[in-house]
C-alpha cells in the first residue's frame, strides 16, 4: 500500500485525488492546502484527512510515500526540495519549474536524495495521442515531414489569479503549449531551433495567443498555435507524412484518424480509430505507482520535463526579441 499526500486542491489536486480514490494499493493520506476551506471541502469530498501545511501533515501522520505536488508553478521548487528532503517520492505538475536554473536544482537534489521525481505531462497517456504515436512508429504515414497543432480556451481563473502573472506562471507558452512541445518531442527527437509569436506583452488583457515554429534535427517542421482567447477547450493535431496524415480534432465525434495513400489513384481511404475512453490521469498516475514497485524509468522523465520547459521558455525568449533562437542543451546530471 502506497501512502500519498497531496499538496495543493485546486484544479489538478482534485483530478489526482480523484484517481487515487480509485486506485488499488493506494491511500490518499492528506490534502494539504493553506486555504482552509477549500482543503476541507476536497479532503471531505475524497473521505481523507485535511491539513493545513505539510509540517502539519508530517507530525500527523505514521507513514507518508509520496508527495504529490498540484501548486502553481512557481512554487513546485520550494515543495519538491522540501518533499525530496523528507525522503519522500515526489509527482509533481508540469512545468516541472519557472527557470532551468530551478528545474535543474530540483532533478539533481532528488537524485541526490535518492527519491523519485515524476513530472506531469500527461498528454503522453491520452489514448488519441498514443495512438499516433504508435502510426509515426509503425511507418504507417512514412517520414513525417509537417506538423500542426493547437490546444486552448479560455484564459484560466485560479487562486490570486497567478496566470495573469507572467513571472509566477510563464504564460500560455510554458503552461498549455508545452504540452504539445513535449509530445513533438517524444515523437520526434531534440529541437534545434525555435520561432515564436504573441499577443503577450501588446494586448495581455485576460488574453494570450502564440504561434511557435519548431525544427527538429531529424528535419521535421512543426507549426504550433495556443489560445487564451478562445470560449471552451479544444485540442487538434495534423501529422503529415509522405504516405499520408493523421488528423485529430477533439471538436469531432470520430477524433482521430489516419488516411494512408494507397498506391493507385483512386484517392485516400480514411482508417478509423477509437480508442478506449481511460482517464489519462488515472493512467499516468498508476504508471508512477508502477515505476516506484519495479524501480523503472517512466514515459515521461523528469530529463524529458527540462527537455520541454528548455523548449518552452526558448520560445518565450523568441517572442520578446522576435529572432530564431537556436537550442544548444548543456543540461547534464551530476
Amino acid at each position: 500500500m502506497k501512502h500519498v499526500l497531496i499538496i495543493g486542491a485546486g484544479t489538478m489536486g482534485t483530478v489526482h485525488a480523484s484517481s487515487y480514490v480509485n486506485m488499488e494499493c493506494v491511500k490518499l493520506v492528506g490534502i494539504v492546502d493553506i486555504r482552509e476551506s477549500v482543503g476541507k471541502e476536497l479532503a471531505s469530498k475524497v473521505q481523507t484527512s485535511y491539513y493545513s501545511s505539510v509540517e502539519e501533515a508530517i507530525e500527523n501522520l505514521p507513514i507518508i510515500d509520496i508527495i504529490d505536488v498540484c501548486l502553481p508553478t512557481y512554487l513546485h521548487k520550494k515543495f519538491v526540495l522540501q518533499a525530496a528532503n523528507l525522503g519522500k517520492h515526489v509527482i509533481c505538475e508540469k512545468p516541472l519549474a519557472r527557470t532551468k536554473e530551478d528545474a535543474k536544482e530540483m532533478i539533481e537534489y532528488c537524485k541526490e536524495k535518492g527519491v523519485k521525481l515524476f513530472v506531469g505531462h500527461v498528454l503522453r497517456f491520452f489514448p488519441e495521442y498514443k495512438k499516433a504515436k504508435d502510426i509515426i512508429d509503425n511507418n504507417e504515414i512514412g517520414k513525417t515531414a509537417m506538423v500542426r497543432t493547437k490546444r486552448g480556451g479560455v484564459f484560466p481563473t485560479a487562486w490570486n489569479d497567478w496566470y495573469a502573472d507572467f513571472q509566477k506562471s510563464g504564460g500560455l507558452v510554458l503552461d498549455m503549449v508545452i504540452h504539445d512541445i513535449d509530445f513533438l518531442r517524444w515523437c520526434f527527437g531534440e529541437v534545434e531551433r525555435v520561432y515564436g509569436k504573441s499577443v503577450l506583452g501588446r494586448s495581455f488583457n485576460r488574453v494570450d495567443y502564440a504561434l511557435l515554429t519548431l525544427r527538429f534535427e531529424s528535419g521535421v517542421i512543426a507549426h504550433l498555435e495556443g489560445t487564451w482567447a478562445h470560449e471552451g477547450f479544444s485540442t487538434s493535431l495534423e501529422i503529415a507524412g509522405e504516405k499520408g496524415i493523421i488528423d485529430y480534432d477533439s471538436k469531432k465525434e470520430q477524433s482521430i484518424y489516419a488516411q494512408i495513400r494507397q498506391n493507385d489513384t483512386s484517392g485516400g481511404v480514411a482508417v478509423p480509430s477509437s480508442p478506449l475512453k481511460e482517464d489519462p490521469y488515472f493512467k499516468e498516475l498508476e504508471h508512477f505507482m508502477k515505476c516506484i514497485d519495479s524501480d523503472s524509468e517512466p514515459i515521461v522523465t523528469s530529463e524529458d520535463a527540462y527537455k520541454a520547459l528548455e523548449i518552452s521558455l526558448a520560445a518565450l525568449e523568441s517572442i520578446k526579441t522576435g529572432k530564431v533562437v537556436e537550442l544548444h542543451s548543456t543540461f547534464a546530471i551530476q
